[in-house]
């Protein structure tokens, strides 16, 4: 069952890793691996990778009903959509037309279904398969971009860190993917600026 915390770890191809918080579980999905030049990213290479990427924490959807190569495929199809409308939501863009139609696609399906257990344990009610999980997502981004948070999905202010995320803190003033990787890094160029001059 989904806990009320999100985030990943992220692992960067030339070496380290760093915990990633996105502010919601699809946009945590959307940074499991990507197209062209983010291939390199790539998490989910067979379907028992996605299976192990929906049961982790905070989603917690342990499937009974194994993953198939066409779910792979709808996986990485709605993440690119995810990626792709939350990147034009960050610009101030309009949404793209396919991005839209994969989201809405994937949110037909049905979602996963929450059942309690007798020890008042959350769970999700079986079968769980891998498209509920994805139409969970499809979702929740659904509402992201509809909702009260739509103007604080944004990229990481660095140079050359696409990361998005939603801002959900009270002021709003989030600017990095996160303070331990991007923030620090601008802020050690911001003092050595400010030490040559």
């Amino acid at each position: 069952m989904r806990g009320s915390a999100t985030g990943r770890l992220l692992n960067d191809p030339k070496g380290g890793s760093f915990w990633y918080d996105a502010g919601a579980v699809c946009l945590d999905f959307a940074h499991s691996g990507g197209e062209g030049r983010y291939a390199v990213f790539e998490t989910l290479h067979e379907p028992a990778d996605l299976a192990e990427w929906l049961s982790a924490p905070p989603l917690g959807a342990v499937l009974t009903v194994p993953v198939s190569p066409a779910d792979l495929t709808a996986a990485r199809t709605l993440r690119q959509a995810i990626w792709e409308a939350a990147h034009a939501r960050a610009a101030g863009q309009p949404l793209p037309t396919a991005a839209v139609a994969a989201i809405n696609r994937a949110a037909r399906a049905a979602p996963l279904q929450p059942a309690l257990t007798t020890d008042t344990t959350a769970t999700w009610a079986p079968p769980v398969r891998a498209t509920q999980a994805l139409s969970t997502m499809a979702r929740e981004m659904i509402e992201l971009l509809s909702g009260p948070l739509a103007d604080r999905i944004r990229e990481c202010a660095s140079d050359n860190c696409p990361l998005v995320f939603v801002d959900s803190s009270r002021p709003g003033a989030r600017r990095w993917c996160s303070m331990e990787r991007c923030g620090n890094r601008h802020k050690l160029r911001a003092l050595r600026a400010r030490r040559t001059t």
